[in-house]
């Protein structure tokens, strides 16, 4: 891939406020928004991801985003994917010389762009896959802490799907230690600006448990309802978090108050796993650029706005 336009990038944890701001962002700059969410690739699943598709507009006039909805549910959509797909939207964007804004809050996916390691595309180990499944959760995370290689500091095991994978690319990486080198990408991070938003925690506390309110009474439980319709109680649970949660109420695991307290609690627990995946990030040389909490909007859109502006026009002298 060839970089021809730099990237932006607006990071930060779940209810941070990370695709409102991107839109102010991308009709200030005339740009476009490429999703960093790996559950919002995914159609049908839309409460439960926070795929609010009406924010990608401003004053009527639509803000053009990407890599939303481009997956059938049940399917098994991975961080290799990603990096193809995003090739593919980016150069699209450069070619129309507008400004690519990536935005999400999966590190891991951020990551693996703008580093280009080796461990994304490590293929799949069914077998492995079907074993680590009839494991706990702790007791997943307990073989994961057994491996020791250059990977361990970089992976993201915040929900169990992706525990299972790091526990795959560990076990390849211990066999062949070397092997992963075969897969690596160009490193993007050179040619990236990266801004990050990270709410205080009772604010950030206080968002989630507001919005989860919310989507349990605009449909949450009934969307996961008709999702059961076409995919198993498992498919569903490897999703996480709301899937996981509302599946076990509706197949009568949990009550209502006990999958909406345990979810809740998850949530924030996911938030916090989010903001120590940035920290580790910015520890491998990622510079974040973390916004003023105390600022307005127009002085978050002004400040990224200049950012980006001076870093263009400096990569483009070099």
């Amino acid at each position: 891939m060839q970089i021809t336009k730099p990237l932006q990038v607006i990071l930060g944890p779940t209810a941070s406020g990370k695709t409102h701001l991107a839109v102010q962002v991308a009709a200030e700059l005339d740009g476009e928004i490429i999703s960093a969410d790996s559950r919002q690739v995914y159609r049908e699943m839309d409460i439960g991801t926070g795929k609010d598709l009406g924010e990608y507009q401003l004053a009527g006039k639509p803000v053009p985003y990407h890599l939303i909805d481009i997956a059938d549910a049940g399917t098994q959509y991975n961080v290799n994917d990603y990096q193809h797909d995003f090739e593919k939207v980016y150069e699209g964007i450069a070619s129309r010389n507008r400004v690519p804004i990536l935005c999400g809050g999966s590190g891991f996916y951020i990551y693996a762009l703008l580093k280009g390691h080796a461990y994304s595309a490590i293929p799949v180990n069914e077998s492995l896959r079907a074993k680590l499944q009839e494991l706990s959760n702790e007791q997943l995370l307990a073989r994961f802490k057994t491996y020791s290689t250059d990977y361990q500091e970089l992976a993201d095991t915040s929900t169990r799907k992706r525990l299972i994978r790091a526990i795959e690319i560990s076990e390849y990486l211990s066999a062949d230690p070397a092997a992963g080198n075969q897969f690596a990408k160009p490193d993007l991070a050179q040619q990236s600006i990266i801004f990050g938003l990270n709410p205080a925690v009772e604010i950030r506390r206080e968002r989630i448990s507001t919005r989860l309110n919310q989507r349990l009474e605009n449909g949450l439980v009934e969307e996961v309802e008709q999702l059961l319709k076409k995919l198993t109680p498992d498919q569903l649970i490897y999703y996480g978090l709301e899937y996981k949660y509302i599946t076990l109420y509706l197949t009568g695991e949990l009550d209502f108050a006990t999958m909406k307290s345990k979810l809740e609690t998850e949530i924030h627990r996911f938030a916090k796993r989010q903001m120590t995946f940035f920290r580790k990030m910015e520890k491998d040389g990622l510079a974040i650029h973390w916004l003023n909490d105390d600022w307005n909007e127009r002085q978050k859109i002004e400040y990224i706005a200049q950012q980006y502006l001076g870093f263009e026009a400096q990569r483009s002298k070099s």
